[in-house]
């Protein structure tokens, strides 16, 4: 229900379990569900596979193994799911497609019409990280999301890994949102 098939989608699963903690993956698939959700409560049309790898992908710059010292963890993402996609016979401009929705998901201007993929990673994360509109999904499904793909101690992790961001590269967008206020938006998100 919340997974795609084909070899793409699988590949980016077993990347994003070989590198993420239990959180950081659970929550990278909710991303995926919660944007999924929305485009079909919107009627919003959507490449499937294009969009599930980037969000499975998408805060792999988090992690140590892809972390960069020099670049915001979103580019970091963007670049893995460049080499993964081009090891998966990706053309080119779809490769660059991966990298450009995880890079745009950071940026809340980015609307359906201009880039429904980017979009609705941005929608899928804000609901998960912060609880933004998340009273628009309906109850059930909610439920039966966490209940597949538990958030333990996603809000916690999630925020030190920002705040991490923010203090080594405070030119970046973590930097950015640490600075208004992304702690107090975690702690009440509704999801727990």
């Amino acid at each position: 229900m919340w997974t795609v098939a084909g070899r793409s989608a699988e590949a980016a699963r077993e990347i994003a379990a070989e590198y993420a903690d239990e959180a950081l993956l659970n929550h990278s698939v909710r991303s995926y569900a919660f944007g999924a959700r929305y485009a079909a409560e919107h009627g919003l049309a959507y490449d499937e596979e294009l969009f599930y790898v980037a969000s499975l992908l998408h805060d792999l710059g988090l992690t140590a193994p892809f972390d960069s010292h020099t670049l915001p963890f979103e580019e970091a993402g963007g670049h893995v799911a460049r080499v993964l996609t081009a090891g998966l016979g990706w053309a080119p401009a779809r490769r660059a497609r991966a990298e450009e929705v995880i890079v745009l998901h950071m940026r809340e201007d980015v609307t359906a019409d201009e880039d429904v993929e980017s979009h609705l990673l941005q929608v899928g994360t804000s609901a998960d990280v912060s609880g933004l509109r998340v009273e628009e999904f309906d109850e059930r499904f909610r439920a039966e999301l966490l209940q597949a793909y538990p958030r333990a101690d996603f809000g916690p992790s999630f925020l030190a890994l920002f705040e991490d961001q923010a203090a080594r590269k405070p030119h970046c967008s973590a930097a950015g949102l640490v600075a208004n206020g992304i702690a107090g938006r975690i702690a009440k998100n509704p999801l727990g």
